[in-house]
């Protein structure tokens, strides 16, 4: 099978899929005892049917509790899920310092080329000035440079080559479970700990969290400037941007839109909104990836709010 073939099956979800994803997750919840809210719930859904239509490559797992309970819990879950759909079985939980992710592993490492090859949008703004400046090309700023050198980690770490090395689905499958049975620890064949890539770099949690969660605008500042870099952005008005998603199935109620994902940006670096050239490009990549699972997502737009100063941890 050639590779974009391969890469359409990777992420192929049928109608039959979008009703049994929701109930595999409800039966694993219920299997480890995990009783989470409803609004957390629904999240992980969306989350969960992001990642697996190729929506999204990574998605932050900021809701369900804390650590190292919340890092078992979801290890459990995708253990009792893969039991009963192959729809999971490139799904694992990673880890980066305190901070805790769902990836596609096949979809991290097609992120990951497109990133090294300029093929997905990504501009900087350096919280180390007052006011924020937007950097248009990262290889000029050191800080840059050194996340760009922690892109090129993660692609030796998920070589997309090697991903697609085989000349059937079979052998390409094959290949993405030895690659993750590569980087999972003994504590669990569904975790990855990857918080080495932050050691010797300025780069700060945020600035990758930025990246590796696919934003197009990402907030830049070294570890020695945290103190400016929250006040910096703490005290300027910021545009929020969602992407909105309404899911295709038949339960769905009427135009009923969800949070697919959202990201801030200072207002005075993105005054036209949605109609920032940046805004559209961003918007387009993301349409091409809904054109590909419309039968998962009936509607997608971006909205952006304005939000007032105030207080920002970072």
């Amino acid at each position: 099978m050639e590779n974009g073939e391969q890469k359409g099956k990777e992420f192929s979800v049928e109608a039959a899929d979008l009703e049994e994803l929701p109930k595999v997750l409800d039966s694993s919840l219920s299997c480890i005892k995990w009783r989470l809210k409803t609004s957390a719930r629904r999240r992980l859904e969306i989350d969960v049917l992001a990642l697996c239509t190729g929506m999204r490559p990574v998605v932050m797992i900021d809701y369900g509790g804390k650590m190292p309970e919340l890092q078992e819990r979801l290890c459990a879950l995708l253990e009792h899920s893969q039991k009963e759909s192959a729809k999971f079985k490139h799904l694992r939980v990673m880890i980066i310092e305190d901070m805790i992710y769902l990836i596609h592993v096949r979809g991290l490492a097609e992120y990951i080329q497109s990133s090294l090859n300029s093929e997905t949008l990504l501009l900087l703004v350096d919280l180390e000035q007052d006011p924020p400046k937007m950097i248009t090309e990262a290889e000029k700023s050191p800080l840059g440079v050194q996340l760009l050198s922690i892109q090129k980690w993660f692609s030796n770490l998920f070589p997309l080559d090697q991903m697609n090395n085989g000349s059937s689905s079979c052998k390409s499958t094959e290949n993405v479970e030895s690659l993750v049975n590569n980087l999972t620890t003994s504590q669990s064949s569904q975790f990855i700990d990857l918080s080495s890539c932050m050691h010797d770099t300025q780069v700060t949690v945020p600035t990758l969290n930025g990246w590796l969660l696919g934003y197009p605008v990402v907030y830049a500042f070294g570890k020695e400037h945290i103190a400016d870099a929250i006040y910096n952005l703490s005290t300027k008005p910021l545009h929020i941007f969602k992407i909105l998603v309404c899911r295709n199935t038949a339960c769905s109620k009427g135009s009923q839109m969800q949070e697919l994902l959202s990201f801030t940006v200072p207002y005075d670096l993105s005054m036209g909104g949605s109609s920032e050239q940046w805004a559209k490009a961003y918007m387009a990549y993301m349409e091409v990836k809904w054109e590909k699972c419309k039968q998962a997502w009936r509607h997608l737009k971006m909205e952006v709010n304005e939000c007032y100063p105030q207080a920002i941890a970072l």
